[in-house]
């Protein structure tokens, strides 16, 4: 399956034509981890998002006693650190490969604002997709009902 199948289904992309998806997958770089290899570290400096193509990932946060927890497991279609388009800001978790061969695609910062310049259609209907995950997420993160008192 190429790379633009891949992004079609992706929400990020979503609403974006084959030209886009193109462009999108034109300035993506493949990379390749095996089992337990990480990919970034908390902390470390955003400069790229990641669309995994093959394997799986964690995503692992540290707590304040130096204990690491695994939030979420990630794999084929979806995206991390999509944040780091935005603001290049440190990482706020851990991503580790799970499997041998895990395959992602990496976009950096620099890159995707070009593009977004370049084609400001693409760019904007990336941005509406980024601001409504964030919103939602924003949303939805203390809607735990075991936490009601």
């Amino acid at each position: 399956m190429e790379l633009a199948d891949i992004l079609k289904g992706v929400e990020l992309c979503r609403g974006l034509n084959s030209d886009q998806l193109e462009r999108l997958a034109a300035i993506s770089h493949q990379e390749q981890f095996n089992a337990d290899q990480p990919i970034f570290d908390q902390g470390a400096r955003g400069e790229k998002m990641y669309v995994i193509t093959r394997g799986e990932v964690e995503i692992r946060i540290k707590d304040g006693k130096g204990g690491k927890h695994t939030t979420v497991y990630l794999g084929q279609g979806q995206i991390f650190g999509e944040m780091a388009l935005l603001d290049q800001s440190d990482r706020s978790a851990a991503v580790i490969a799970c499997q041998n061969n895990t395959v992602v695609y990496s976009i950096s910062s620099k890159d995707f604002l070009a593009l977004c310049t370049a084609d400001t259609a693409l760019g904007y209907i990336m941005m509406r997709n980024m601001a409504m995950d964030l919103s939602f997420k924003l949303r939805h993160r203390n809607l735990d009902p075991s936490s009601a008192s």
